[in-house]
C-alpha cells in the first residue's frame, strides 16, 4: 500500500463528513476550505489561482467525490513528497472532521475511550481495512489487531465477546466499519477489567508500531564514539533507521544510524563491567550496545536483523508487508473453500451417478427375476402337460382293464374281439413304458440343463460381482486422478496399484465371460446330445446283445477287471457318451487290448442291459 492510497482512506473520511445529506455530493465552498486545509498539512504551496480556476463560482452546485477526485490529484497527490510533511498531521485534520459527525461516544461512562486512544484506533483501522470503499475491515484482521493490543498488555483476549461481535448479521454481510469497531472498543467488552492507563499504554505501543513503523523501542547503554563512555539511551528503531534519544520522551535526539545492506550485528562477549552486550557494524562505524538481559539482547538483535532484511529487500514497513501476507492467505483459503466445495458439488453428481447406476442395476436384478419367474411357469406348464399325459394313459389302462374284464365274461361269446383287446392292451402297455422311459430321460435331461443353467447363473453372478468390482476401481481411480492435480507426485505409485487392479479385473472379467460362453456351449452341446441319445438306444442294445456269450467254466477272466480298472462306462448322466480313459498303460500289444477291453466293456453293457430291460436272468450271469 502506497502512501496516496493511505493518505486517501483518510481524506475520503473527511469527504464524507462534509456530506451531511449523505448523497455523494459536498458543496464546492467546503471543498475549498478542505483544499486549503490540505495542502497546508502536506506542505504543499498553495494555488488559489489553479483553486478558483476548478471551483468557478459560476456554477454553486454540489459536487460528487467522482468530480472532486482529478483536481485532488493533480493539485494535490501529485505534488506530495514523501518525507516532507508529517502524516500523523493529516490524519488529525481527517479525524477532526470525521469524529464531529460520525463518533458520538456516551461520555458518562466510564469505559470510554479517550480522544486521543480513539484517534490512534482510528488510524490503525484505516491502516488494516481494505482497499475497497466504503472502508471495511474483515474479522480477521479484527481479531489481529485486538491480539496485538492485548499481547501489549500482557493479557489474554476474550474471544468468546469477539465471536458474539463477529456473530451479528450485519458484521457478517458488510463487514466492520470504523465506528463500529469504536463503539465496540467503547462498550469495555473486549478491555473488561483491565486498567484504562494500561490501554492506553498498548493504543499507542501498537499505533507506533504498525502505523509509526517502529520495529521496537526502549532504553539501551551506548558506548561512545569519541569519549568511550557508556550512556544510556532511548533507542527507536524502523526499517530505514535506528535512532537514540536522551528520554523516552524522544525530545533531543542525539543520533540516527542509517541501516542498509552493508550493516550487520554481532553479539560480544561481556567486557568493561557490562553484560549483554552487542554490536552494530555500519559500512565506516561500529556501534557497541548493551542490554539489560539476554531477552531483550536477543530481542533487540533480531530486530535490528529484521530491519536490515526489510531495506535489502525494498520493503518500507514490515506491518504492511504482513498486511500483505495475510491478504494473500485469506485469498488463497478462499480459493480452496471454493475448491473444496466444487469437489464436494462433484462428489454429490458423482454419487448421484452411482445412485442412477445402482437403480438401474436394481431394473436388471428384477428383470433377472421377472425372467426366471417367466421360466419357473414355463416349467409348470410343462410339468402339467406331462402328469396330464400321464393321467390321460391312467385312464386308457382302466378302460382297458375294464375291458379286459368284460371280455373275459363274454370270452364264449366274443373270443376273437377279446383277442385284439389283449393285443390293444399290450401294445398300450409297451407304450406307455416307452413314454416313461422317455419321461425318464427328459427329467434327466432336464435336470442336466438345470444343473448348466445354475452354472450359467453362477458365472453371470461372478460376472456382475466382476462388473461391480470393476465400476469401484473406475471410480476409485477417477478419485485417484482428481486428487493427482494436488498431489501428483505422492500418488503415483498408488495410481498404478490401481491400474494394474483395474486391468487384473478386466481380465478376470474378459475369462468369466469366456467361462460363460464355454457353458452356454455346453448346454447347446448336452442338448444336441440328449437328442442322439433317444436314437442310439436301439444300436446300443444290439451291440449289447450280440456281445454278450455264456463263459465256460474252464475260462479265465483276470483281463475282465484290468479292464475295467481302465474305463468307465458311461452314464445316462454322460453328455458326451464316450469311454474316459482313467490312467495311462503301457505301450504293448495295442490291438490285443482293445479287444479285451472291448469284451469287458460288452459284458458292462450286457448286466446293464440286464438291469434295466429285466429280460436277463441275473442268476444265470453270476453262474457264468
Amino acid at each position: 500500500m502506497d502512501l496516496r492510497s493511505e493518505l486517501l482512506k483518510s481524506i475520503w473520511y473527511a469527504f464524507t463528513a462534509l456530506d451531511l445529506e449523505r448523497s455523494g455530493k459536498v458543496s464546492k465552498s467546503q471543498l475549498k476550505v478542505l483544499s486549503h486545509n490540505l495542502c497546508t498539512v502536506l506542505c504543499i504551496p498553495h494555488d488559489p489561482v489553479a483553486l478558483e480556476e476548478h471551483f468557478r463560482d459560476d456554477d454553486d452546485g454540489p459536487v460528487s467525490s467522482q468530480g472532486y477526485m482529478p483536481y485532488l490529484n493533480k493539485y494535490i497527490l501529485d505534488k506530495v513528497v514523501h518525507g516532507s510533511f508529517n502524516k500523523e498531521d493529516v490524519d488529525e485534520l481527517c479525524w477532526t472532521l470525521t469524529a464531529k459527525k460520525n463518533y458520538k461516544p456516551n461520555r458518562s461512562s466510564n469505559t470510554v475511550l479517550p480522544e486521543q486512544d480513539a484517534f490512534r484506533l482510528w488510524c490503525l483501522f484505516n491502516f488494516l481495512s481494505e482497499d475497497k470503499y466504503p472502508l471495511v475491515m474483515v474479522p480477521d484482521e479484527v481479531e489481529y489487531l485486538l491480539k496485538k493490543i492485548c499481547s501489549a498488555m500482557s493479557s489474554e483476549l476474550n474471544c468468546v465477546e469477539l465471536e458474539d461481535f463477529f456473530s451479528q448479521d450485519s458484521v457478517q454481510q458488510k463487514g466492520i466499519t470504523a465506528w463500529l469497531f469504536l463503539d465496540m472498543m467503547d462498550t469495555g467488552k473486549i478491555s473488561r477489567g483491565l486498567d484504562r492507563a494500561a490501554i492506553s499504554m498498548a493504543v499507542e505501543e501498537v499505533y507506533r508500531e504498525m502505523v509509526g513503523d517502529v520495529l521496537k523501542e526502549g532504553y539501551l547503554w551506548k558506548k561512545g564514539q569519541l569519549r568511550r563512555n557508556w550512556k544510556e539511551r532511548w533507542f527507536t528503531l524502523r526499517p530505514s533507521n535506528l535512532s537514540y534519544y536522551t528520554g523516552e520522551d524522544r525530545k533531543e535526539c542525539q543520533g540516527k544510524i542509517t541501516l542498509d545492506g552493508n550493516c550487520c550485528v554481532e553479539v560480544l562477549p561481556d567486557r568493561d563491567g557490562r553484560r549483554c552486550m552487542f554490536c552494530l557494524k555500519t559500512f565506516s562505524k561500529t556501534y557497541e550496545m548493551s542490554a539489560s538481559d539476554t531477552k531483550q539482547r536477543q530481542e533487540w538483535t533480531t530486530a535490528i536483523q529484521t530491519a536490515i532484511r526489510l531495506h535489502v529487500e525494498g520493503k518500507k514497513s514490515l506491518h504492511k508487508d504482513l498486511k500483505l501476507k495475510r491478504r494473500e492467505q485469506r485469498e488463497q483459503r478462499e480459493k480452496r473453500r471454493q475448491a473444496k466445495e466444487e469437489e464436494l458439488q462433484r462428489l454429490r453428481a458423482l454419487q448421484e451417478e452411482r445412485k442412477r447406476k445402482l437403480a438401474e442395476l436394481e431394473l436388471l436384478r428384477e428383470a433377472q427375476k421377472e425372467a426366471q419367474s417367466l421360466l419357473e411357469q414355463d416349467e409348470d406348464r410343462r410339468r402339467q402337460q406331462h402328469e396330464q399325459l400321464q393321467q390321460a394313459l391312467e385312464v386308457q389302462l382302466r378302460e382297458a382293464e375294464k375291458a379286459r374284464v368284460s371280455m373275459q365274461a363274454e370270452m364264449a361269446l366274443k373270443e376273437e374281439e377279446a383277442e385284439r383287446q389283449r393285443k390293444r392292451i399290450h401294445e398300450l402297455e409297451e407304450m406307455q413304458k416307452r413314454l416313461e422311459e422317455a419321461l425318464q430321460q427328459e427329467i434327466k435331461a432336464r435336470l442336466d440343463e438345470e444343473a448348466f443353467r445354475y452354472a450359467q447363473a453362477g458365472l453371470l453372478a461372478e460376472e456382475e460381482e466382476k462388473m461391480k468390482a470393476l465400476m469401484n476401481l473406475q471410480e476409485e481411480q477417477e478419485e485417484y486422478i482428481l486428487k493427482t492435480q494436488r498431489e501428483k507426485q505422492e500418488l503415483k505409485q498408488e495410481m498404478e496399484a490401481k491400474s494394474r487392479a483395474l486391468e487384473e479385473a478386466q481380465r478376470q472379467l474378459e475369462e468369466v465371460r469366456a467361462n460363460r460362453h464355454r457353458v452356454d456351449q455346453d448346454v447347446v452341446a448336452a442338448q444336441r446330445k440328449l437328442r442322439q441319445a433317444s436314437t442310439n438306444v436301439k444300436h446300443w442294445n444290439v451291440q449289447m446283445n450280440r456281445l454278450m456269450r455264456p463263459i465256460g467254466p474252464g475260462e479265465k477272466r483276470p483281463l475282465l477287471g484290468g479292464s475295467l480298472s481302465s474305463f468307465q462306462i458311461p452314464t445316462q448322466r454322460d453328455p458326451g457318451l464316450r469311454l474316459r480313459p482313467i490312467s495311462s498303460a503301457e505301450d504293448g500289444d495295442k490291438e490285443c487290448k482293445e479287444n479285451v477291453d472291448g469284451r469287458a466293456g460288452g459284458d458292462l453293457e450286457r448286466r446293464n442291459s440286464h438291469t434295466s430291460n429285466g429280460n436277463m436272468d441275473m442268476p444265470e450271469m453270476h453262474g457264468s
